[in-house]
């Protein structure tokens, strides 16, 4: 299945395919204050329908996720990082997809602050 997302105003948008059967709901000090549910996917099925560069760039810790945003609405949509094998991923924020029922996809919560 292909779902489609965006930031709020549509200067980040994407396309990602996949299903969501579960989300992460992380409590580190970035993902506590953004709210964002966050399914992994390969970063392969995660197509950009904008330039890149409309996605700001936020780093901070060990910089090894980039946290991408909307510098014109402030919305996260997505991330982009190396799962512990190395293989790229993208963490999309399943808040951005159109058309998905949040209330029927499980949420697990991981301790990231303690990370």
């Amino acid at each position: 299945m292909t779902f489609k997302g965006s930031c709020h105003c549509g200067r980040v948008a994407f396309e990602v395919d996949g299903e969501p059967t579960s989300v992460l709901a992380c409590n580190c000090s970035m993902c506590s204050r953004k709210g964002s549910l966050l399914w992994f996917v390969p970063r392969d099925k995660l197509r950009l329908l904008t330039p890149d560069e409309n996605a700001s760039t936020y780093l901070f810790n060990k910089h090894v996720i980039r946290h991408r945003f909307c510098a014109v609405c402030g919305i996260h949509p997505y991330g982009e990082g190396r799962d512990p094998a190395g293989n790229a991923m993208a963490a999309i924020n399943i808040r951005c997809l159109e058309g998905l029922d949040l209330s029927t996809i499980p949420v697990q919560h991981f301790d990231g602050r303690s990370h």
